[in-house]
């Protein structure tokens, strides 16, 4: 997707923009309780998940045509079966009783929905499906898209806000990582300053802070990661929320597999050189554009994920990491083929509209080498094959 120019982007539809003021009114009330200025991941997660307000909260839809943005699952229904061969690998290793799915972020319900029928196909259904879900708008989508596709399996859903006290089974994660707060720094005149946003009467307007102690000691970490210092003026981001996230993950994953799937790429890559202005980008009616202070409420935030990092974090809290590689690879090696031999009787239409859409989902300049999948596994589980065949770990 390419970066739109400012004057290139739509204008909000009046009840998006009357949304927008007050979402704008809620953090400006906020920025001036905390005396004038917030930091930037504390904007990110007003603007998108305030209690009512923020776009992952507030009753708007986000996902397909209708929406800002389109994820694989949306994209196309043969991801979410290529996934299902490998879950079902994982439940497999599992006694009957105890077999549980936990999805976080399930979007309009796509990959669920389309995840149960194969996994049924494959008699290799969950007890349970669990979302974790903090929006209510998505959560009735979910659940019409699990009615629609699998009627009898309903009364095994549930929704969640947290993640359960503990549950063996499947975790997946497709893009959920990216949408976690992030904070953004600078190095100016050798020191590490703090992004923060305040308000002005045009609106949110940039400032900047010394860095907390902990941002700080983040970004003298990835400099000694990198042996070598960021050049002055390097702006970029850092998730400090990733690894309490995982640590969570790891609280509640007793026995299973995790499949963390998300645009990213590893930390010297993130960290390099000519990224000196970061990976954050915001989605707005399928542009892309780089304001994050300009639509709040109503446009996407994304920072692109540091899997290194995120690597660290899972061995750090107990889990092994099982491998990593390109989404191009990993529907490839691990059941892509056996699905579009599934569909050759299928009309010529179906077919020319399949091809286009795999391409989608493998090409590089499109989903095939920016997103990538992390499995981690905990207990005495085996992870699926195709990370055995593919796994790219050593590049984290």
């Amino acid at each position: 997707m390419q970066v739109s120019p400012p004057d290139a982007m739509p204008a909000p539809d009046p009840a998006s923009a009357e949304h927008m003021e007050k979402v704008r009114a809620h953090i400006a009330a906020l920025i001036e309780e905390r005396g004038g200025s917030i930091s930037f991941a504390e904007y990110m997660q007003e603007a998108l998940y305030a209690p009512g307000l923020g776009y992952y909260v507030a009753g708007s839809r986000k996902f397909g045509a209708e929406g800002d943005f389109v994820t694989a699952p949306e994209t196309a229904p043969i991801f979410s079966r290529v996934l299902a061969h490998q879950v079902a690998e994982v439940l497999q290793q599992l006694p009957v009783g105890s077999r549980a799915i936990v999805e976080a972020g399930g979007g309009s319900g796509a990959l669920a929905s389309e995840l149960l029928k194969k996994l049924a196909e494959l008699d290799a259904l969950p007890e349970q499906y669990l979302f974790l879900e903090v929006s209510p708008e998505l959560a009735a989508r979910q659940a019409e898209a699990i009615e629609n596709a699998m009627p009898e399996f309903v009364e095994r859903v549930s929704w969640l806000a947290d993640f359960p006290e503990r549950f063996d089974g499947v975790f997946i994660a497709n893009e959920v990582l990216d949408a976690l707060p992030a904070e953004r720094f600078e190095k100016a005149a050798g020191e590490i300053l703090q992004e923060r946003v305040a308000a002005s009467e045009e609106g949110f307007v940039r400032a900047t802070a010394p860095a907390t102690d902990n941002l700080r000691n983040a970004v003298l970490s990835i400099e000694q990661n990198l042996s070598s210092e960021l050049a002055e003026g390097y702006r970029s981001e850092v998730c400090l929320a990733a690894p309490g996230w995982i640590s969570d993950l790891a609280s509640s994953m007793r026995q299973g597999f995790a499949f963390l799937m998300d645009y990213g790429i590893s930390e010297r890559e993130y960290y390099a050189p000519d990224r000196d202005d970061g990976w954050l980008r915001c989605y707005f009616r399928h542009r892309q554009h780089n304001d994050p202070l300009r639509y709040p409420g109503i446009q996407d935030l994304t920072a692109w994920v540091n899997f290194s990092a995120v690597a660290e974090a899972a061995s750090s809290a107990g889990l092994a990491i099982a491998g990593y590689l390109p989404q191009a690879r990993w529907l490839l090696e691990g059941g892509l083929q056996e699905e579009l031999l599934n569909m050759v009787e299928m009309p010529t239409d179906a077919q020319i509209e399949l091809s286009r859409q795999v391409k989608v989902l493998t090409m590089p300049g499109e989903m095939g080498e920016n997103i990538k999948c992390l499995g981690l596994s905990a207990g005495e589980i085996d992870g699926p094959a195709v990370f055995q065949r593919a796994d790219k770990a050593h590049t984290l």
